[in-house]
């Protein structure tokens, strides 16, 4: 079992180094910004659906942060230091109530992707939301196939039936 384990964890390992790089290197994006898309994939669900699902969250969450700064922008003038207070609250607002709709409504998802542009320190435009979501696109497929990496090695082997000898039978 400490075989498995063992193979589990590199390969969970090397699949993270290899999303990096792609980011890094390959898509000159933050790799902490793929991260985002590594955890919102574990959010909720392991799999292809709930993954895609998840990221699609995080791009909303994108948005909802991207709106927030226009409006700290818009406002600011006029409200002050207030301007944060009504800000956030509108945003929450928004946010903690898409958990109702069906499906599409994971919170933390939604929250990863505020924390996503926050942390960017980007301007809300077009190229920085493709920017962030190309990032956690890469994340979130990282995220399902180290998922594949886990249920592969995991998933115990069949059986063989055996002949009187112990010798495995073959299927053919």
């Amino acid at each position: 079992m400490a075989s498995a384990q063992w193979k589990i964890t590199v390969g969970e390992s090397l699949v993270a180094s290899a999303a990096a790089t792609v980011s890094f290197v390959l898509l000159d994006l933050p790799v902490w910004a793929m991260f985002i898309g590594w955890i919102a994939f574990f959010t909720r669900g392991v799999d292809f659906r709930h993954g895609a699902i998840n990221f699609a969250c995080v791009l909303v969450g994108l948005a909802c942060g991207m709106g927030a700064a226009v409006g700290l922008h818009a406002l600011g003038p006029h409200l002050g230091p207030w301007t944060i207070s009504v800000v956030v609250f509108s945003v929450a607002m928004v946010v903690v109530s898409l958990r109702l709709v069906p499906v599409f409504n994971n919170l933390l998802g939604f929250f990863l992707g505020l924390v996503s542009y926050f942390a960017s320190h980007l301007p809300p435009s077009a190229e920085t939301f493709a920017k962030l979501g190309v990032a956690a696109a890469v994340g979130s497929i990282a995220g399902w196939l180290a998922s594949r990496v886990h249920k592969h090695w995991s998933t115990p082997l069949p059986i063989q039936p055996r002949s009187h000898s112990g010798e495995a039978l073959g299927n053919g």
